[in-house]
């Protein structure tokens, strides 16, 4: 699965907006000074004003984020730029206004929901009107680059032009090592042009952080965890070398898989590294597409769910060239195709849907199916990272992907759904709490539902054949999950890594990719072929960056959604292995899981996370619990080996050796 989604309308709550946030006031019509709360106004009084006034002003805002994400243009960054100042000022005036009741009496609910306005934005504004004005300038044109960012090469009539998709396509299915490079580093380039905007944009949130109080930008996205913000950074070292030796093994494994395929040259680089470009993933966070060279065992409890999809949209094809009569031309050809696409990629979706059904949610809005986006435009640039929205809190709900018939996409529609699913559950508490009990349990969701898409449960819908129980088709299984669910675990915790570097400052603009690649080796044991110097800006090859989105959410919810997993099993009855169980279809399962939603942001996450699990810890046991037959294949396949990796001299992270922090 590709990970990964973008809560891309605003989400509101303890973590954050995405995307380009939300922003403020034209400046002209900025305050000059602090608005005062209202004559007489009490918190309580004051909390309510502020939650109808998010639920007024929400429309508009997530209308202009829509439209700048699914019609790149000059004009709709400025709309959707003007809408995030309005947005940022409104919300400068909140805070400001809060002030006013510190040390007042107030109910318990109002005492949080100001505790969250404070956090509400990963984008925190400074006060300064043109200060204000020039973020979201920067903001909004940050994420347009990265939607319209295209590779080309060659000259005249061989110009070639790819953008993000064809270039993922290259390192998902060639095993050409030249072509993977081009397209690894093709990619790569179109965010050299971001640096200079990256860097005033730090300065600009920082700003913003330290007039909320905080030390900087970083400081303040690890206090929306109801604790401490080094309490919060130690917790998430904590559970890092929970799965560290895991991950480790999977590493050794796929090492000298590549060796094998490319060479002992071109395998590896230096100490024991993985090739960036190799790992059939633009990030290295999902090593599923090489599974031609990492499948234990060929052919065994096969599962090519990609296989069935295709064939489902050449049977959609074939029906939709019927339409059109013997020997269509090219024109009706290409309306074929487009159509059978579009009908695909709903077919898919509705896949998706039936699981949560299953489980006694509602079916989702009609509008879900006239507004989303499924497939890519011809006619525009779009944002085609998968990414779900709330566009009103009262129903509209969106996603936005452009869907391939391919497995990753197919797991990454649940996962979005998910983000829909919590939604729609939480939409009647008041806006301030409405978003996941932290980040991290918005992205857990929809994949605590792909944890159950089991071989048994793709069986029982008819994608697959049935499937052997022996242990070769176990061990390919496990396999196929880890690939997705262990590899992505040291990214998750890389990217803020190096963004709270960033925004503290230990991490200058002259060290920005040198930091980012010695981050990537010391926690992925991964590396660049050629030289990435200061006139590089990888950071901004990834979405999340210059969309500045949070990460350590996505971290989290890899931990989370096994614990969520083991829980709902254990709801529906589930006995043996943790890896046999699919609760698709169980009320009870689905009675407590939704209990859980109806929650949001209303409560602590860790009473969110007790009344589910019985725990207020995140805890990585539920993971090694369900990988334990692959953890135990893979140390016996590297028994031997010299596994782990030299990230450099400042940095090692060998096997027993714990990564610094």
């Amino acid at each position: 699965m590709k990970h990964r989604h973008l809560l891309l309308s605003l989400a509101i709550g303890a973590s954050l907006l995405s995307l380009s946030a939300c922003r403020k006031e034209p400046a002209a019509e900025a305050p000059a000074a602090p608005a005062a709360a209202r004559s007489g106004e009490t918190a309580d009084q004051f909390v309510a004003r502020v939650n109808d006034e998010i639920r007024a002003m929400y429309p508009e805002i997530s209308a202009a984020q829509w439209l700048s994400s699914t019609y790149i243009n000059d004009d709709s960054q400025l709309v959707a730029a003007k809408a995030n100042e309005r947005w940022l000022a409104r919300l400068n005036e909140w805070i400001e206004q809060a002030r006013a009741f510190e040390g007042q009496p107030m109910s318990e609910d109002s005492k949080r929901a100001i505790g969250l306005l404070k956090l509400m934005s990963a984008m925190p504004a400074p006060r300064d009107p043109a200060k204000l004005e020039e973020l979201a300038r920067i903001a909004a044109r940050l994420e347009g680059a990265y939607g319209a960012g295209t590779y080309c090469k060659g000259e005249g009539a061989q110009r070639q032009c790819r953008q993000l998709g064809e270039l993922e396509d290259v390192l998902r299915s060639s095993r050409d090592y030249e072509a993977q490079l081009d397209a690894w580093a093709g990619w790569h380039s179109i965010a050299v042009p971001m640096r200079q905007d990256y860097q005033r944009f730090v300065e600009l949130v920082n700003e913003g952080a330290r007039e909320l109080g905080y030390a900087d930008a970083g400081a303040m996205w690890r206090s929306a965890y109801d604790m401490d913000p080094d309490a919060f950074a130690a917790e998430t070292d904590r559970l890092w070398e929970q799965v560290r030796p895991l991950y480790e093994q999977l590493h050794c494994y796929a090492r000298e898989k590549l060796k094998q395929t490319y060479g002992v040259e071109k395998g590896q680089v230096g100490e024991g590294l993985l090739p960036a470009h190799l790992m059939g993933n633009m990030w290295q966070q999902d090593w599923g597409n090489l599974w031609d060279i990492l499948q234990p065992y060929r052919g065994a409890g096969s599962l090519d769910i990609t296989g069935a999809l295709e064939r489902q949209y050449q049977q959609n094809l074939g029906a939709a060239l019927h339409q059109r009569g013997p020997n269509p031309g090219p024109r009706a050809r290409f309306e074929a195709e487009r159509e059978a696409q579009l009908l695909t990629a709903r077919q898919m979706t509705e896949r998706a849907q039936d699981f949560y059904v299953s489980l006694g949610m509602p079916k989702l809005p009609s509008s879900y199916w006239e507004k989303s986006q499924f497939i890519k435009p011809l006619d525009r640039d779009v944002v085609c990272h998968a990414s779900a929205w709330d566009m009103d809190m009262a129903g509209d709900v969106r996603t936005k992907m452009c869907i391939k018939p391919n497995e990753e996409d197919f797991t990454t529609i649940y996962h979005e759904l998910g983000h829909l699913y919590y939604d729609l559950a939480y939409n009647p508490l008041p806006p301030l709490f409405q978003n996941g009990a932290n980040d991290g349990f918005h992205e857990a969701i929809g994949d605590t539902i792909v944890l159950a898409m089991t071989p048994k449960y793709l069986e029982s819908i008819g994608l697959v054949q049935a499937q052997s129980q022996s242990r070769e088709a176990l061990i390919n299984a496990q396999m196929r999950m880890a690939l997705a669910k262990v590899a992505f675990l040291p990214f998750g915790l890389m990217i803020d890594r190096w963004r709270w570097g960033v925004f503290d400052g230990s991490i200058p603009p002259d060290r920005y990719n040198q930091a980012w690649w010695e981050l990537k080796a010391r926690y992925q044991g991964v590396a660049p072929v050629q030289p990435r110097g200061e006139e590089f800006f990888d950071p901004g090859a990834k979405y999340h960056v210059p969309g500045n989105t949070p990460y350590t959410r996505y971290f989290l919810a890899h931990l989370l959604q096994f614990q969520f997993y083991k829980s709902l099993c254990q709801a529906a009855g589930h006995t043996g292995p943790l890896y046999e169980c699919t609760f698709y279809g169980n009320a009870e399962a689905g009675r407590r899981f939704q209990a859980m939603l109806q929650k949001g942001a209303s409560q602590p996450w860790q009473a969110t996370l007790k009344e589910l699990t019985g725990s207020e810890q995140i805890d990585a046991g539920a993971v090694l619990e369900y990988f334990a037959p692959l953890q135990e294949w893979l140390q016996q396949q590297n028994q031997g080996k010299s596994c782990g990796w030299q990230a450099g001299p400042a940095s090692p992270a060998r096997d027993g050796d714990a990564p610094e922090a």
